[in-house]
């Protein structure tokens, strides 16, 4: 590569440098005015608006059962797709909302210690063979203590020890949907909820397998009814990322052999 060529590489370089910080500068610039105007004054509201007009609005798309057609007889209150004419409605299409309650309240404890020793030694000698042990210093280059012949010791040692005590309390409730219906009459759900407070978001979410005579009237069904059930307790924001690691340390955990 010629010398102007490498010249020209480093000057776009430099100017593209010189171009993301007067963008992050102009950026932050504007931040901190918006922040000084706002001294001393109160949150403004949101405008009351439609949020369908809104620019970030996105269609729900769900899971639906097939649509059916219901029938009502003359002069009656009954309709053809009701299952109990006094009870509330249970979920029991697909789309359909069900409370699940969740109490979570598991505590273990477990210490277990090992220690294992072992040792030994062998020895062998040849004191007399026919008068020919005095013999062994003519076939072997150096001199040779016949009674000592070979010896071999050993020993090995070993202690470990562990421990583990854990306490899990959740309590909440959330609604589900009933995402699939299976072929023994067993309903698959899943629910999600996000909550935004502050720049942390606190995510919640449940996954599973109940039975529908589990439901109870109250439209309900509890967490240790819920078969391959999947709970999730957990958050993303500013907070979380401190009480994580570093990258560059969960690397050097996984790869560091010692």
């Amino acid at each position: 590569m010629r010398k102007t060529e490498t010249i020209k590489i480093n000057q776009t370089g430099r100017m593209r440098a010189a171009v993301c910080v007067a963008a992050l500068a102009v950026l932050g610039g504007c931040a901190t005015a918006d922040k000084l105007s706002k001294v001393g004054k109160a949150p403004e509201m949101s405008a009351i608006a439609n949020p369908v007009t809104q620019d970030n609005y996105q269609p729900v798309s769900l899971p639906m059962p097939a649509p059916t057609k219901v029938v009502r007889e003359k002069n009656s209150l009954w309709q053809s797709d009701r299952v109990t004419f006094f009870k509330d409605q249970r979920a029991k299409n697909i789309g359909d909302i069900i409370t699940v309650l969740i109490d979570i309240d598991d505590e273990a404890e477990m210490d277990n210690s090992t220690q294992r020793s072992r040792s030994g030694q062998e020895g062998a000698g040849l004191d007399a063979l026919l008068g020919y042990e005095q013999a062994l210093n003519r076939l072997l280059p150096e001199a040779v203590n016949n009674t000592n012949l070979a010896q071999a010791d050993s020993s090995s040692s070993y202690t470990g020890s562990g421990a583990i005590e854990r306490e899990d309390k959740i309590e909440m409730r959330m609604a589900a949907l009933i995402t699939q219906v299976l072929p023994n009459g067993n309903m698959v759900i899943h629910g999600k909820q996000e909550v935004l407070v502050n720049f942390e978001k606190r995510i919640l979410a449940v996954d599973g397998v109940i039975r529908p005579e589990d439901i109870s009237v109250q439209n309900t069904v509890q967490y240790d009814q819920i078969a391959e059930a999947r709970v999730v307790y957990g958050g993303e924001g500013h907070i979380t990322d401190v009480q994580q690691p570093r990258y560059g340390q969960q690397v050097y955990d996984v790869i560091f052999p010692f």
